[in-house]
């Protein structure tokens, strides 16, 4: 026997024995799934996707648009036959002429097919050839029908589209070149760390099948993350009150407290040093105070608006005075904080109230008539199951939420991440932003449904008035200065609907930004990074389309340009505060405790 055959059977030993030990670990793998699955949650039908009152109304309009006008469907049919047609042919023809190679491709670029096999080989290129014609004339099925009203339009071309991209040949191991490179490379090693990944998160999520989108051992909050220094100085049972050290030997005398939302949890706003918004206003010269809520569960159930606004808004407000010993604060609310906020500056020129010097509303809507690609998630069918769901828990579960704002860029939070976790066996990146996004809370029952059904659906805020506090706030009644952020594109609070409550809002003193970017990069965009510009435009009075044409650019971010209108706002300094005082106490060291995961 020679040396090669010796070399030839050791190798071939070597594989029968890791293909041996892994079908062993494959078995001992199963049955931890099958275990970790039958824990899973019941997820009610309404909460899954749009009632079928959606699809037949869209077959009922097909059908009727195919009866009245035959040639243009007919048409629409014969190119995508056609285009599939040539498309085999051209295959076939070059496979019978002994060429391995892919046949002409038209298709336009889409970074899901990046891995260069989705180019060179034909087998795989002609998957993604035909899953693009494919897509194509379902998008243009979609666009022919005229007969839908621009609601149910909307919802069909995004829940069409939701089909498509999980129906995209990459989210399957059989047609992933990539994927299947990477486990004949590895003998089967990255499916075999794919599947632990897998059932680790379904383990995690007590058999729920959320994809771990960051390293959660990488971070811990107030030692990596969090770690600007300040201390608890007031705690309800509804939020913590964080005062933030100062850094400079003066500061503005007008105390700046700011409300992030309750849908997630506040670090948002200090992830890290370099980007944090809470250490660079502090850097400033601003007296920062930040309130951290509450992560909410079934005994938070009759939690209303009311008691955010009373228990939250107007308490944090009030004990910012007392620690400064000011009469007016400037305020901050993100999202949902930003709406609530604005109910509460309604409130408070009902009430005689000045103690808001300013407000700043970082993407926020107030105005709900234009609810943009969250719209799709708000109709009765969806709305009738939340509230079904959290009669009975007392909570909209933190699951529900994270799953309906993942599925608004689905490819980049669920197919992508379980893609590299699950086929390609990869731990999850140590990636702050991500971990603070799977890092969900609780909203109470009864807020959840107030917030949904009055200011969501039936635009109470903008129109006839929403009931908070035993009375009726309208937009026009938030008359403080106000200076708005929004973003570009959001996908939870379009910028257009944004404007449109800015211009109905009663302040005589307005100013409205657009920053590029989405949500959160858009918000969390410092200096240093000179990465996404802004739009300015004073004249409010034009619709919003005419006020971006006619807006200037500025590259970087747009921090500065807010620090100078609050510095405005509080000309005096006053010696740098320390935080609490002889009626607040330090109570714990920032974060505080109610960031904590439970």
């Amino acid at each position: 026997m020679t040396t090669n055959d010796l070399e030839t059977n050791a190798a071939s030993d070597h594989n029968v024995t890791t293909l041996e030990a892994n079908l062993v670990h494959i078995e001992e793998l199963t049955q931890r799934l099958l275990k970790a699955m039958s824990h899973g949650r019941k997820i009610p039908s309404a909460l899954q996707g749009p009632s079928q009152e959606l699809y037949l109304k869209a077959a009922s309009a097909y059908m009727g648009e195919m009866m009245q006008n035959p040639a243009k469907l007919i048409e629409h049919q014969i190119e995508f036959w056609g285009k599939s047609v040539k498309h085999f042919v051209e295959a076939q023809h070059l496979l019978v002429q002994g060429k391995l190679s892919p046949a002409t491709d038209e298709t336009p670029t889409d970074r899901r097919f990046s891995h260069e096999l989705w180019e060179t080989n034909p087998y795989f290129n002609y998957i993604k050839q035909q899953y693009m014609m494919n897509s194509a004339a379902v998008q243009q099925a979609v666009e022919d029908i005229d007969t839908l009203d621009s609601d149910e339009k909307k919802r069909l071309r995004y829940f069409s589209q939701q089909i498509l991209d999980m129906a995209c040949p990459t989210n399957f191991l059989a047609t992933n070149p990539e994927a299947l490179a990477l486990a004949a490379e590895t003998e089967g090693e990255s499916l075999i760390a794919g599947l632990e990944n897998m059932i680790a998160d379904l383990e995690a999520n007590n058999g729920d099948l959320v994809v771990t989108l960051a390293d959660k051992s990488a971070f811990q909050l107030g030692q990596n993350i969090a770690t600007t220094p300040g201390s608890v100085v007031f705690r309800n049972h509804l939020f913590e009150l964080i005062q933030y050290a100062p850094t400079t030997e003066t500061v503005h005398e007008m105390p700046l407290v700011i409300f992030p939302p309750w849908i997630n949890k506040f670090y948002i706003l200090d992830l890290k040093p370099q980007n944090s918004l809470i250490k660079w206003a502090v850097d400033q010269g601003h007296t920062v105070f930040v309130v951290s809520w509450v992560n909410p569960d079934a005994s938070y159930k009759d939690t209303s608006m009311t008691d955010y606004i009373e228990d939250g808004f107007l308490t944090a407000i009030n004990e910012v005075k007392k620690i400064c010993d000011v009469k007016k604060v400037n305020a901050v609310g993100y999202c949902i904080a930003g709406t609530t906020l604005s109910l509460t500056l309604a409130l408070m020129k009902q009430r005689k109230d000045t103690s808001v010097n300013s407000a700043t509303l970082f993407t926020t809507l107030t105005d709900f008539s234009e609810r943009g690609e969250v719209g799709v998630f708000l109709d009765d069918d969806f709305v009738n199951g939340i509230a079904e769901e959290v009669a009975e828990s007392g909570i909209l579960d933190s699951f529900y939420m994270s799953r309906t704002f993942s599925f608004l860029r689905s490819n980049d939070l669920i197919y992508g991440p379980a893609i590299k976790s699950y086929m390609m066996g990869q731990a999850p990146p140590a990636f702050d932003l991500l971990y603070w996004n799977g890092d969900g809370t609780n909203l109470p029952a009864k807020m959840a449904v107030e917030y949904l059904r009055g200011l969501c659906q039936h635009d109470e805020f903008a129109t006839n008035g929403f009931e908070v506090c035993g009375t009726k706030v309208k937009i026009q009644d938030v008359s403080v200065p106000l200076f708005a952020i929004a973003c570009e594109t959001d996908h939870i609070a379009a910028w257009k609907s944004s404007y449109a409550g800015v211009q109905k809002m009663g302040s005589k003193d307005k100013t409205f930004i657009l920053s590029q970017s989405g949500h959160i990069a858009g918000i969390i965009n410092p200096p240093s990074k000179r990465k996404y510009g802004h739009y300015t435009n004073p004249e409010l009075g034009l619709d919003a389309s005419d006020w971006l044409a006619l807006a200037d650019k500025h590259d970087g971010s747009w921090w500065a340009r807010w620090d100078s209108w609050l510095s405005e706002k509080s000309v005096k300094s006053v010696d740098a505060r320390q935080p609490g005082g002889d009626f607040n106490p330090v109570l714990a060291p920032a974060p505080g405790t109610y960031v904590s995961p439970k």
